[in-house]
């Protein structure tokens, strides 16, 4: 893990609100929206994207890793002159960000390990407390197999903590 700052971007995606509670009873959401990505059509319609990186991201959170928030995928884009039907436009904010690097295996698995990795990181070894403001996992073309897998998820950081 390391620590980056970031300028702002744009994604354009597909975006639902759920929460970690949802996601883990079996009535999330984050499963289908990644079946939309896979069956290889959503992500090819977003117009101006800056390169073929796939971006979900976390935000708008209601409180903190208990609350509510909304999950976006889709990719950076270079203008936002454009938005297909259906999805939204979101600015990822500049910040500070942990950055977590996942292992080599199946993106189902090793994602959400990475996951458990952030939540028992104490913050003085993040960088920081978490801003619950956005959050970033990135698929570039380390994850190009999802049965062999790298990916890593910005976590943002709380300025001056």
């Amino acid at each position: 893990m390391n620590t980056t700052e970031q300028s702002s971007f744009i994604i354009i995606g597909i975006a639902a609100r759920t929460s970690n509670a949802k996601e883990m009873s079996g009535e999330g959401v984050i499963g289908d929206q990644w079946e939309r990505v896979m069956a290889g059509v959503m992500v090819e319609q977003i117009p101006n994207r800056a390169d073929q990186n796939i971006i979900a991201m976390y935000t708008d959170y209601e409180s903190d890793a208990n609350g509510e928030y909304t999950f976006i995928i889709g990719a950076i884009v270079t203008s936002v002159d454009s938005i297909p039907e259906g999805m939204v436009a979101k600015q990822v904010p500049e910040a500070r960000y942990a950055v977590f690097t996942s292992e080599k295996g199946p993106v189902w698995k090793v994602v959400p390990e990475v996951w458990q990795n952030i939540w028992s990181t104490p913050a003085s070894e993040m960088g920081g407390e978490r801003a619950f403001i956005a959050d970033v996992e990135v698929y570039d073309d380390r994850s190009a197999d999802p049965q062999n897998a790298v990916a890593e998820v910005w976590v943002g950081i709380r300025q001056g903590t």
